[in-house]
């Protein structure tokens, strides 16, 4: 008979247990509903906030950035030149230098367009080069004068090259919207001067 109280204080002891571990998986399943319930609340805030922004002109930007990502990611063009031999405008007349240029262009498209014009933008470019003097080209400065008067030269077939008109005092003058030529950078592949 001493066997049975233990028997039902044993028994009376499991429900004890049960009730517990039935609060507590209770307590777990509110807390996982209120957490995710609260995170689907934030979710939803934000998208809200996002869509509303694209709807006011948010989106633009983004849609610029990505464009500006997308012409970052695209390779330049190049349409090398062949080299050019010139003589210098040197007292005596005895320097020459041997020029390799290379020209960036715009896009593959205007390769075909800068090369339509080439005989005319090397002429040009050999005009340039015979009135220098070694001296212009063994400077770093004269070599990036060198350089932007080229790219005016190229520009020349295409309406570019001429200067803007002097500002008259007094009178308004409307700007012109910037032009982009098919020629946008020069690059030397090499030059020597002897």
């Amino acid at each position: 008979m001493a066997t049975k109280p233990e028997a039902a204080g044993a028994e009376a002891a499991k429900p004890a247990k049960s009730k517990k571990m039935l609060i507590i998986i209770v307590g777990v399943v509110l807390l996982l509903v209120l957490g995710g319930g609260g995170a689907f609340f934030v979710i939803s805030k934000q998208r809200a906030a996002a869509a509303a922004a694209d709807e006011e002109g948010g989106a633009e930007p983004a849609a610029h950035a990505t464009a500006a990502h997308d012409a970052a990611k695209t390779p330049p063009v190049y349409l090398p030149m062949d080299n050019m031999v010139v003589n210098l405008a040197d007292p005596g007349g005895e320097r020459v230098a041997q020029v390799g240029i290379t020209l960036e262009v715009l896009d593959a498209k205007a390769v075909d367009t800068v090369k339509a014009y080439m005989p005319t933008i090397r002429s040009g470019i050999l005009m340039l080069l015979s009135q220098r003097s070694a001296d212009d080209l063994l400077s770093a400065e004269g070599k990036q004068k060198l350089i932007d008067d080229i790219l005016v030269e190229c520009s020349r077939p295409f309406g570019g090259g001429e200067p803007e008109p002097e500002p008259v005092p007094g009178k308004k003058v409307r700007k012109k919207a910037p032009v982009q030529y098919p020629v946008v950078a020069v690059l030397f592949s090499s030059l020597i001067v002897q």
